[in-house]
């Protein structure tokens, strides 16, 4: 099996995800490995090493998941949503790249694909860590946390002054990635998308298998599958697979509005499928309580 046929995205089920955030620390961080498709990119490689060593950013992932599911009772933001999240990144990058569309670190620096390959992937992999501190503004809490520890993973592998480019470009993801983020970059546009197609296969389901019954856990229930394929009308697919109709409110509702503002609009089309003599009744009672 190439590393191209690697799938690192494999949900875990919601009571795995939720037993994690009552391990210890150290048992939690010990079962964490970040695996990345890296295609010969020894940057990249070299990252991957370092993060799945360093302790300080994997205690970041597990607090930040304790405060989700535990204390929130929302959806997954383990290191799992992690791993899921930089790998929808990577992929959406190379797609683009394969249709002619060049990341910003080549068009704006003159750099290379795997310098671009490294931004994404950093982004990605501490997007969330500001959750370790709290779910309102994590997003400026994750630019704190994320400077100087991506000092730390690129020392040795970027010297000045294209260490700082990288560690800028990687932190401007990061924050772009919030709600009413404006993503200056290709390379932010793709977290901030990335960000919202961690739905296959119920990922974002806990809430309504705790008995939370409403439209943000009933259309996460019904995302069976997500697909990244060359598109017809632009040059990127995102294919979505429901077992029931509530699951559009997550793709008209959620991911419509990370995908407006990313800056890829042009290059990527969204459609959603449905089995309607197969679908799902995902509640067969609903009753309103008021």
């Amino acid at each position: 099996m190439s590393e191209d046929d690697l799938d690192p995205t494999v949900a875990l089920p919601a009571e795995e995800v939720e037993r994690e955030t009552r391990m210890t620390p150290s048992e939690a961080i010990a079962k964490m490995k970040i695996r990345l498709p890296e295609r010969g990119n020894r940057k990249l490689r070299q990252v991957v090493e370092r993060v799945n060593r360093d302790d300080q950013l994997k205690a970041w992932w597990h607090v930040s998941n304790v405060n989700a599911v535990a204390r929130m009772k929302i959806n997954d933001h383990s290191w799992v949503h992690i791993q899921i999240v930089t790998n929808i990144a990577l992929k959406l990058l190379r797609a683009l790249d394969k249709h002619g569309v060049q990341p910003s670190m080549v068009t704006d620096y003159g750099l290379e694909m795997d310098d671009a390959e490294v931004v994404v992937a950093l982004e990605s992999l501490l997007h969330d860590i500001g959750m370790s501190v709290h779910r309102v503004g994590h997003e400026d809490f994750s630019l704190f946390l994320a400077a100087p520890k991506l000092r730390e993973l690129l020392t040795g592998i970027y010297e000045e002054p294209d260490l700082t480019v990288v560690v800028s470009e990687v932190l401007q993801g990061i924050i772009s990635h919030r709600s009413d983020g404006q993503p200056f970059t290709v390379e932010a546009g793709i977290l901030r998308v990335a960000d919202a197609l961690d739905m296959e296969q119920g990922r974002s389901r806990i809430p309504f298998e705790k008995g939370h019954v409403g439209i943000h856990s009933l259309s996460a229930a019904a995302i069976d599958d997500v697909s990244i394929i060359d598109g017809e009308k632009k040059p990127i697919r995102i294919s979505i697979t429901m077992n029931n109709s509530s699951g559009v409110y997550q793709v008209d509702g959620l991911l419509k509005a990370k995908l407006r503002g990313s800056g890829l609009e042009r290059y990527i089309e969204v459609v959603a499928h449905i089995d309607t003599e197969a679908e799902k009744s995902l509640v067969p009672l609903y009753e309103l309580d008021v």
